[in-house]
């Protein structure tokens, strides 16, 4: 069993880095171990800093915290047997358990043997620790894929146009594993500066990236959206907020009776006058409403969360695809933990391009 920090007598340095309402800070607390009879401690050995915890951060994000949550680790102790001590894991911070942050040098899980297991995926091995860190946002992007599939009544994506509004990390992961998936793919964003930086990292998909504003409603050329019908089968909106002119924007670029996407976030109410749809109903509950929208047929699904089966098909293309889809070359940065609330503020201040990693 290796050493759990925080359990000796003068643990050195901070053991975590906790979100209070004055932002992130250190902490020298131990780790406080849940109540119940199923637990684990998992040791991370890199931690990254996902668009989320800059919202936990600013303040923007409704719902449960999940501060901490794109890491791999290693188990320090665990009482299920299929969570053996020693094993490498990620963590799906959407099943149901109680843990800690992961910006720590020890975080405990707890909660039934079931729900442990679905929430620590084993990693496999051969894979290094920081390429096995995108796991999460991966996983999250193969979801919102499966739930298009399904929105589209099971067709697949072989062949079909598929045009992705945001350049973060979710939208390159869910361009990257559609055009893998045998789609045309388009990748959009705002500002060219972060298509810039994909570009420079061999990131883009071959169909290439363009700016929001010179974005045509037909796929294969550029250009203001005009005409009364885009022409593109399944349009998906990564941003991180799902905002009225992206979505009026995404309305235009689809094809009659396509699919828009809402992939970034929603608000309870949120709705686009002139469409008759819950945006955050059908998101956060995967529905997919056939609507109209100034005369056309669209149809408005939802991606919300992800299953085990998105983390092995995500853990698999990190393994499998070559160069594990060239996740590494996002990296821009690896911190410590002791500079991790300095840099989580900067972050969440401003811009950034590519994945910080913290290293507990």
């Amino acid at each position: 069993m290796s050493a759990v920090p925080g359990t000796g007598p003068a643990a050195p340095g901070p053991l975590s880095v906790e979100l209070t309402g004055s932002g992130p800070r250190l902490s020298r607390a131990r780790p406080r171990r849940p109540d119940g009879a199923e637990t684990v401690l998992v040791e991370p050995l890199v931690v990254g800093v996902c668009r989320s915890d800059l919202k936990e951060i600013a303040g923007r994000r409704p719902g449960p915290s999940q501060f901490g949550h794109e890491l791999v680790g290693v188990v320090a102790r665990s009482s299920t047997p299929r969570l053996p001590v020693g094993a490498r894991v990620c963590l799906d911070p959407n099943v149901p358990v109680a843990r800690g942050t992961g910006f720590a040098r020890a975080m405990w899980v707890g909660g039934d043997a079931e729900a442990l297991t679905r929430a620590l995926p084993l990693a496999p091995a051969g894979v290094v620790e920081r390429r096995l860190v995108f796991a999460e946002p991966l996983a999250c992007a193969a979801h919102c894929l499966t739930m298009a599939r399904r929105h589209r009544g099971g067709a697949g994506l072989r062949g079909a146009s598929v045009c992705v509004l945001g350049a973060g990390t979710a939208g390159v992961f869910i361009a990257r594993l559609a055009e893998a998936g045998g789609a045309r793919v388009l990748l959009a964003n705002r500002d060219a500066d972060r298509l810039a930086f994909l570009m420079a990292r061999r990131m883009l998909p071959a169909g290439g990236g363009v700016p929001l504003s010179e974005l045509s409603a037909f796929p294969g050329t550029t250009g203001p959206v005009e005409g009364p019908a885009g022409g593109h089968d399944v349009v998906v909106i990564a941003t991180s907020f799902v905002l009225p002119e992206l979505l009026e924007q995404a309305l235009r670029l689809v094809r009659p009776g396509g699919l828009v996407m809402l992939y970034g976030g929603t608000a309870a109410g949120d709705r686009l006058p002139g469409l008759d749809c819950d945006l955050d109903r059908v998101r956060r509950g995967e529905l997919v409403e056939a609507v109209s929208w100034r005369g056309r047929p669209v149809r408005v699904g939802g991606s919300y969360g992800t299953t085990p089966e998105d983390f092995t098909v995500a853990l698999r293309a990190l393994s499998e695809f070559p160069d594990g889809l060239g996740v590494e070359r996002l990296i821009t940065a690896e911190v410590p933990l002791r500079e991790l609330p300095a840099v989580l503020r900067r972050l969440a201040a401003g811009r950034c391009f590519g994945k910080v990693l913290a290293r507990p």
